[in-house]
């Protein structure tokens, strides 16, 4: 037979171990005769605690504060009590201790949420990838404490005004000189991670309604910068007195031909070029970003490129394959380079991955499923950002296709003679 689950609620004192002559007050809830005891960090004289009602007696404004607390505290513990039966949770003194105490999962915060989530991620994404974490961390600190000058605030507090007023605050974010930090796709970046923390947050069960259901990230669509045929073979045929900018642009070009990122080629070493199925020289390696393998056949000018710097890893006994900067160094002579050669584009190292992925492979006729592995990429839509169909490649599609149009009508002629 079953009996009903019992529930009580006693304050009870003990003797202080600090204050002679006082007591120390606690509260004990009983759920099915089990205990749970809790400090309420409050002090009495012993001549005016009343054993008999648990209360203090007399009618001195501290006790009337006390009792008013009292009170305070017994209510609380029966809405804990109350809660918990209605979100069907198991009912114990402990779990009633907890949520009293804010230290269940219904208590949890925004901090508590992203330290999980660092704790948990940091030997699972790539450092990069935690560095972009922690960057959209201080703004939503800087976003508590300038917007609501909080430190923190509880999950179950987030809801769509908080997110749309951290748009808000991202969007006319300003750096010490009074110029705005981020566009709008840096905005949507922000607010991307956030949800992902967020969302972490649903599926362990801390907050019982997602906030970011109603709210659409809205990234503007851009084109990427790559360099056309012409474009790439000035800077290909362009020669350098200055070594660092020689270096630099045969890094660059080296990358154009084989799709390879900057920290992809930065950790290439010669013992990643090997023979592959038909006799010629591959790229096996892995992307750092993603883990993916990638297998990329060397292309003339590339081989070209790592003949050239032979010479150099025999002298340096290093196994990389090419000598190459910092990625900021690197940018920044980048810039040099295509000012020289009259190029008027934004030029960074990724630049050189676009270019590979539309003038050298999908402009000459290569499929983007094959694009696609070559760049290392696990979906195919990823590719699709990187590529475009130029206009000289339709054009010459579109007379493909009229001469097989021609050809079918003279043969139809042909057949009704």
């Amino acid at each position: 037979m079953k009996t009903k689950s019992t529930f009580a609620v006693i304050f009870y004192t003990r003797k202080s171990r600090s204050k002679t002559n006082q007591l120390s007050i606690y509260v004990r809830t009983t759920v099915n005769r089990k205990r749970s005891e809790i400090s309420l960090k409050r002090n009495i004289f012993q001549k005016e605690w009343d054993s008999t009602k648990n209360r203090g007696k007399g009618n001195s404004e501290r006790i009337r504060v006390l009792n008013a607390y009292l009170d305070q505290a017994y209510n609380k513990l029966l809405e804990c009590h109350k809660e918990l039966i209605g979100e069907g949770k198991i009912v114990t003194a402990n779990a009633i201790k907890n949520r009293y105490l804010g230290e269940d999962d219904n208590s949890k915060t925004l901090k508590d949420l992203i330290a999980y989530h660092n704790e948990n991620m940091v030997h699972v994404l790539k450092a990069g990838t935690m560095k972009n974490y922690y960057t959209t961390e201080r703004y939503l600190n800087k976003f508590l404490q300038n917007k609501n000058k909080i430190d923190d605030i509880y999950l179950k507090q987030l809801n769509f005004r908080f997110i749309t007023e951290f748009e808000h605050y991202l969007r006319i974010y300003k750096n010490k000189k009074k110029q705005p930090m981020l566009s709008n796709n840096g905005v949507m970046k922000h607010l991307e991670r956030f949800k992902k923390m967020v969302n972490l947050a649903a599926k362990l069960e801390w907050i019982s309604k997602n906030p970011f259901d109603q709210f659409q990230l809205k990234f503007e669509k851009f084109d990427r910068q790559y360099l056309t045929e012409r474009e790439l073979s000035i800077i290909e045929n362009t020669q350098y007195k200055n070594d660092r900018l020689e270096k630099v642009k045969d890094c660059f070009v080296f990358s154009c031909y084989t799709g390879l990122s900057y920290v992809d080629l930065k950790e290439l070493t010669i013992d990643q070029i090997t023979r592959g199925i038909d006799n010629n020289h591959w790229i096996y390696t892995k992307r750092e970003k993603t883990n993916e393998k990638v297998k990329v056949p060397l292309l003339p000018k590339a081989l070209e490129i790592i003949k050239k710097y032979k010479q150099h890893q025999n002298q340096t006994c290093s196994k990389a394959v090419l000598p190459i900067n910092s990625n900021q160094k690197t940018n920044k002579y980048l810039k040099e380079i295509a000012k020289s050669c009259g190029i008027h584009k934004n030029i960074t190292f990724h630049v050189a991955r676009h270019t590979f992925a539309t003038t050298v492979m999908l402009s000459n006729g290569v499929p983007i499923e094959t694009v696609s592995k070559l760049l290392g990429h696990t979906k195919l839509s990823t590719t699709q950002i990187y590529a475009r169909v130029i206009e000289s490649k339709i054009s010459e599609d579109i007379q493909s296709l009229l001469k097989r149009m021609e050809t079918k009508k003279e043969e139809q002629l042909l057949t009704a003679k």
